[in-house]
């Protein structure tokens, strides 16, 4: 089976790497991400006037179209240089456009898809529970009651990148108790940021600073009806399509930093002298750099296989596991093989190794942990559930 891009796919792929080399170069990049009082407004805009928010949304919609394999190679060629703050563009055209895309009525994707596609309105996705976790069925207490017109909402949720900045959030909450399982009786909710009783308090953290994750707080939320995303308390089944799209965006920014770790790697290791000779020339370096570039290909195969399959649009969601799990623990062992590759200067702020290594350590345990990865995959072959 061929996964090689065609030339539509390669054309697009050269006009983002080249966007990206002049207008989101790594140092900036750099800048932004330390400033974590400050969301990333600057490259916000310069996406914006790209058109890049429209990718993957329909043309009837206002956006560009593109399918998934579209938005991955995208999504790579920007983390290449952005890392983390690749979500600046993730949330809103690969979250909230997916979601609304999926479930949204005609009414609700003539209201919000087109100002997404244009870049006038920012998403945040509010859907960890402070005691959750992973767990977010189990840990459920943000929870809505039916009034007149809409609904109340209240609760709490965690981790919610991007909450300061949105225009939006997307909350998941429990609107029915009286339920068998506990992923029946949800319900989404497409919550204007400005509505009275939202607050939201910044959560420093160790990388993605700037992309500003917050707990927020609903307090009597008043919610119309008409910002309902799907059927009340069928939330869970219109969430399971866009699951897997997460998975793999989370595979292709996992990917990008591989990319832009062997770039930096090769680089140093050609240009920096010790006893005499470049490092390059040591075995023990091209030993660590033979291996990120096999984590680099192994990673890419498997990205473009599962948003291959999701594309046509096939059952994937054993293999999109497959995907996280791999892509972000490989990311994770090429920034720190990075760093060893650059000795002092890899640790410091002056280098984007420190960086990548902080960026994805967080994917490991986000949107799902790998050990549930895991688990869920020995299910897929017939063991026991064993949570």
């Amino acid at each position: 089976m061929d996964f090689s891009l065609n030339e539509e796919q390669l054309a697009f792929r050269d006009i983002v790497r080249r966007w990206v080399n002049a207008e989101a170069p790594k140092d900036w990049m750099r800048q932004l991400e330390a400033d974590e009082e400050n969301y990333p407004y600057p490259l916000w805009d310069k996406l914006k006037e790209q058109g890049f928010f429209g990718i993957g949304i329909p043309e009837e919609w206002g956006g560009l179209g593109g399918d998934v394999v579209t938005q991955m190679i995208f999504a790579r060629e920007f983390a290449r240089t952005a890392g983390g703050l690749l979500w600046t563009w993730g949330l809103t055209s690969f979250g909230g456009a997916k979601t609304i895309t999926a479930v949204g009525t005609e009414e609700q994707k003539q209201r919000w898809l087109p100002a997404m596609a244009a870049g006038d309105l920012r998403v945040a996705l509010s859907m960890t529970e402070p005691d959750g976790g992973t767990d977010v069925l189990g840990a459920m207490k943000t929870h809505a009651e039916k009034v007149d017109g809409g609904w109340n909402l209240n609760g709490a949720k965690m981790w919610t990148t991007g909450a300061k900045a949105a225009d939006r959030l997307l909350v998941l909450a429990r609107t029915d108790k009286n339920v068998e399982k506990k992923h029946h009786g949800l319900t989404m909710f497409f919550v204007d940021n400005k509505t009275p009783g939202i607050t939201s308090s910044l959560l420093p953290k160790l990388g993605m600073r700037a992309m500003g994750s917050c707990s927020v707080t609903y307090d009597d939320v008043f919610v119309p009806d008409e910002d309902v995303l799907g059927e009340p308390g069928q939330a869970w089944y219109a969430m399971l399509p866009t699951l897997n799209n997460e998975r793999i965006m989370v595979g292709a920014q996992c990917l990008g930093a591989i990319d832009g770790v062997l770039e930096d790697a090769l680089a140093y290791a050609m240009q920096r002298k010790a006893f005499g000779k470049f490092i390059g020339q040591f075995q023990i370096i091209q030993h660590y750099i033979a291996d990120i570039a096999t984590w680099q290909q192994t990673t890419e195969l498997l990205l473009y296989y599962v948003a291959q399959l999701q594309s046509e649009g096939k059952k994937c969601g054993v293999e999109a596991n497959m995907l996280k799990m791999v892509a972000t623990e490989n990311a994770v062992k090429a920034a720190d093989l990075g760093i060893q590759i650059l000795g002092g200067m890899g640790y410091s702020a002056e280098t984007d190794m420190q960086r990548y290594w902080r960026d994805h350590r967080i994917l490991r345990m986000t949107p799902i942990s790998n050990e549930m990865v895991r688990n869920t995959i020995a299910e897929s072959l017939g063991l026991p559930r064993s949570f």
